[in-house]
């Protein structure tokens, strides 16, 4: 016999044994064991969902353990119980079942067989949708509560100085609301009549205040589950705008109102809404008088600016010392006698 056919021979028993030894033994351990799932049920590969409900049914009834009576045959009919549940478990899920199909099709491959089988059973049974959801909601509880705490931090500020407490204590005593300042009697004491002046104070800064920025008064707007909620209309809104401010400014070259004027300032400037907000308004109306829209303009006031800066940093003692420092050892440079 040539050697050629004796080794494609050997091959092929090679190949035939280590499928039988991989489903007989390697494979055991996972989905029906050494039973075929769609033989436990009595159903084909080809079998839909309906027709493998329907024989779980029928089997599940007879082979339940509480239908037998003497121990042995109870305790047969609630391991083939066990089993037909398995069967069907595998079968009903519709990955598990493609999963089972390709280990029938390629017995040979039980390592990714097990990998499979395991990676599903130890994943998590969480629907992301409500991972999602509770992921959101936390975010949204903490952008809150953060917004919260910045706006009181505001407020707490503006209350110790003297110029703004002052001028709420002159609101107050314009409004007539009685501010107690002294202690009158066993009513009240220094820490109590200082309790009930910062209160009346701290109401009058809120009412009049206008803080805007990072540390504004949160808007329940602005935190993200009401984002994604108002998410289409936000989008819908962008698209206008745009429309809009092509029509009118591109192609009908109306004049910029105010409005448009300090967008374009801000986009020149490329601070945030927040930040740009956050400016005084007399600023912003010196940004309008000296026509900052205008990009000639900006750039020759921005050049100023740049000049004014680095000329009060010059000025400036610790600046001179730190580019004096940069100057001897070197951006970023340290050494042990630097330490």
């Amino acid at each position: 016999m040539p050697s050629y056919i004796t080794s494609f021979i050997f091959t092929s028993l090679v190949c035939q044994v280590t499928v039988v030894f991989a489903h007989d033994h390697l494979l055991e351990g996972i989905y029906c064991g050494k039973e075929n799932c769609y033989n436990v049920l009595g159903v084909t590969r080809e079998a839909t969902k309906s027709e493998i409900s329907k024989n779980y049914r029928q089997l599940a009834k007879k082979y339940h353990p509480d239908k037998h009576r003497g121990e042995q045959e109870k305790k047969e009919a609630e391991e083939k119980f066990k089993e037909i549940a398995t069967a069907y478990e595998i079968l009903r899920d519709d990955e598990e079942r493609s999963d089972y199909n390709y280990m029938l099709d390629n017995p040979q491959e039980y390592y990714a067989h097990y990998y499979r089988y395991y990676r599903r059973r130890m994943a998590p049974k969480v629907d992301v949708r409500i991972v999602l959801a509770v992921t959101i909601t936390i975010i949204s509880v903490i952008q809150y509560y953060s917004a919260w705490s910045k706006y009181d931090t505001a407020i707490k500020y503006f209350m110790t100085v003297p110029k703004y407490r002052h001028r709420a204590l002159e609101k107050a005593k314009a409004d007539n609301i009685e501010i107690q300042t002294k202690v009158k009697g066993p009513k009240k004491n220094k820490a109590e009549i200082k309790e009930e002046q910062d209160r009346i104070i701290r109401k009058i800064i809120e009412e009049n205040m206008d803080i805007k920025g990072a540390y504004a008064k949160p808007e329940i707007t602005n935190i993200l589950w009401i984002q994604i909620i108002i998410l289409p209309y936000t989008i819908a809104m962008f698209i206008y705008w745009y429309l809009r401010w092509f029509w009118k400014f591109t192609l009908l070259k109306h004049p910029y109102g105010e409005e448009e004027k300090l967008y374009i300032i801000r986009k020149f400037m490329k601070l945030g809404q927040y930040q740009f907000n956050a400016l005084e308004d007399d600023e912003k109306q010196e940004f309008l008088d000296e026509e900052l829209w205008i990009k000639e303009n900006f750039d020759v006031w921005k050049e100023l600016k740049d000049e004014e800066t680095k000329k009060a940093l010059a000025d400036n003692n610790k600046y001179k010392q730190y580019r004096r420092y940069i100057k001897q050892h070197g951006v970023g440079r340290m050494t042990f006698d630097d330490s």
